[in-house]
């Protein structure tokens, strides 16, 4: 079953105290119904054991690439990175976001944090996983977040080649491989509030007390901006 399918059994699972009578009952059937497969759950069961033997752990949600393109948050990228960005918004119709004030978007806390903005944040933190695909800029822009913190991990690096090669070119089982560990995790950080954000806080919120971060970046880029 694809990931996103079993996320919106998370999201009834949330909302389910809420609904009565039948539609309950309809609900909690496609909840049951709906799970990731066999290889997607052992392997994301694998990477969450091989994290807590390394001690407490830290999921860090980086939304950047897309979410860049599609705000048109721009801060701190290269003319290029910039030209190919816009370029990517432009080429999606239903990205109706063509005409964008990067300030005011910034100062208006609609901008995900920056991988640089990202590591005044996590300074007092432990072992991070990175739940992510490839980052916009990876090797300039993660460069500090990764000087301030050498114990940056992503299932790319803590896991075989071969252990992932069932789910390469498959984003939404990859993703999924990120929404295990995240749930499972001790802190989950999320540096853009999107869908996979609320429905890991969803879920974490669910399942009992577990520590969720979402930064407020109205009031984090109005201190770094100053």
């Amino acid at each position: 079953m694809a990931a996103l399918d079993y996320i919106v059994s998370l999201v009834s699972d949330i909302f389910m105290p809420t609904i009565g009578g039948h539609m309950a009952q309809v609900v909690e059937g496609h909840r049951r119904a709906l799970k990731f497969t066999a290889p997607i759950e052992e392997t994301g069961r694998k990477i969450v054991r091989l994290l807590r033997q390394r001690g407490r752990f830290l999921v860090l949600h980086l939304r950047y690439e897309d979410m860049l393109a599609f705000t048109g948050c721009t801060e701190g990228c290269s003319k290029e990175e910039i030209n190919k960005l816009t370029q990517m918004r432009y080429s999606h119709p239903h990205w109706k976001h063509m005409g964008i004030n990067l300030k005011k978007s910034r100062r208006s806390g609609l901008c995900p944090l920056t991988p640089e903005e990202t590591a005044l944040v996590l300074q007092a933190f432990i072992q991070i996983y990175i739940a992510a695909g490839e980052i916009y800029g990876d090797k300039r822009r993660m460069s500090r977040l990764e000087a301030a913190y050498p114990n940056l991990v992503k299932k790319e690096t803590i896991l075989e080649a071969s252990d992932l090669k069932a789910f390469e070119n498959h984003s939404n089982q990859m993703a999924a491989l990120d929404f295990i560990v995240a749930v499972e995790s001790d802190i989950f950080l999320a540096t853009y509030g999107g869908n996979m954000a609320k429905v890991v806080k969803g879920h974490r919120r669910y399942l009992g007390f577990k520590t969720t971060i979402l930064p407020n970046t109205r009031l984090l880029v109005g201190m770094i901006d100053q």
